[in-house]
């Protein structure tokens, strides 16, 4: 199995309670991180490894990659596993089901590459890579079948692990967080790349909301091994700021709050599961964000919004995303109640949809491919 960051670790360690109970015995190993290795997962190297996100940046770290791959393959044809297991990265694990699948090796990629969203032309990849690809969302098998690609849609295994209620009470219990205040989650990413281009700009977010709402309190969700970048920046775009970094805890934080700020990736689909509004933004790199601006189907970036086929919650990218702007786009949540319940009703449609007991339904499939 290969999971390339910090949300291929958790769907992948939420995919691999469901493989433990179907197969005890079961052993796996590859790239991933601490989700994967609570179920005994063995890591050769750790996720972070692949963490890159943009053109630019994978290229500065080509080499290491292309490396860790061709590295990994080898291992791999010598110990010929039951399955490969490839968790989204896309462009790292495509590539490599292809050797495996040649070498008569089961090739399986759990979530489908956004070809509905951009970069259509891979499904011609997909096809020659993969012998199953497992979706996450309902509409994607038809578009692979359409290709000659078999899949199954399973659900998104987080609609299965977050609770279609929130237990906001208790989570701002445990976090220290009074039950009246006003609660700002505040998530930039989990990739460094991520925390150096987006977590300044929300913590300037922050350091203005503090002056216009005194009454806010603002929560910080820091990825493991991350600390060192946040607090510096946290000291100097926020000093006065009344907000409490975690060490991890991004559910928590998502439970307690009323509204979040929040970086798009899976993040973004967190916190609809967890009915709560929210301000996607994102940056990244000027070079990579034209190029995948160009290869974009549709107007929207978030999933929340993606999935909706509406702009129901704010987007705001690259130079959109500033301070002041965001700051407005927070405050226009909570002055506005009606609004908040009318997104919590459109996530708690979306939630349902998405629950699937994927832990069952893809181990169904994943069991289908092996008899095959």
């Amino acid at each position: 199995m290969v999971a390339g960051e910090t949300s291929g670790d958790l769907l992948a360690g939420l995919l691999m309670g469901g493989m433990k109970q179907r197969w005890p015995a079961m052993q796996a190993a590859g790239i991933g991180g601490p989700r994967m290795a609570a179920h005994g997962f063995q890591a050769w190297w750790p996720h972070e490894k692949l963490a890159v996100r943009g053109y630019v940046e994978v290229l500065r770290h080509y080499r290491g990659i292309s490396r860790i791959r061709d590295e990994l393959n080898e291992r791999l044809l010598q110990q010929r596993p039951d399955a490969f297991i490839g968790i989204d990265a896309p462009d790292f694990n495509l590539g490599l089901e292809a050797r495996l699948r040649t070498a008569g090796i089961k090739a399986i990629h759990f979530v489908c590459p956004s070809i509905w969203a951009w970069r259509g032309g891979r499904v011609k990849k997909i096809a020659a890579s993969t012998d199953h690809v497992l979706c996450l969302f309902p509409f994607e098998p038809e578009l692979l079948h359409a290709h000659g690609v078999p899949a199954t849609y399973v659900g998104h295994p987080l609609a299965d692990a977050i609770a279609l209620r929130a237990p906001r009470a208790a989570a701002r219990a445990a976090l220290g967080l009074a039950d009246h205040a006003p609660v700002v989650a505040v998530l930039p990413g989990s990739r460094r790349s991520e925390i150096e281009m987006i977590a300044p700009v929300f913590l300037q977010t922050v350091a203005l909301l503090a002056r216009q709402r005194p009454d806010l309190r603002f929560v910080l969700p820091v990825v493991p091994g991350l600390r060192e970048l946040v607090e510096p920046l946290q000291r100097q775009h926020a000093p006065e700021a009344p907000l409490t970094l975690l060490d991890g805890q991004s559910h928590e934080a998502l439970a307690a709050c009323d509204v979040t700020l929040i970086a798009s990736g899976t993040a973004t689909l967190e916190a609809a599961l967890f009915k709560r509004p929210m301000v996607i933004a994102y940056r990244m790199n000027a070079i990579s964000w034209q190029i995948m601006k160009r290869m974009a189907y549709q107007p929207w970036v978030g999933l929340p919004n993606i999935l909706c086929r509406d702009f129901v919650v704010p987007e705001r990218i690259q130079e959109a995303a500033q301070p002041a702007t965001l700051a407005a786009d927070v405050l226009a949540w909570l002055d506005a109640p009606a609004r908040m319940a009318a997104v919590t009703g459109r996530f708690e449609e979306l939630h349902h949809l998405l629950r699937r007991d994927t832990g069952r339904t893809a181990t169904d499939a994943i069991a289908q491919i092996l008899e095959s």
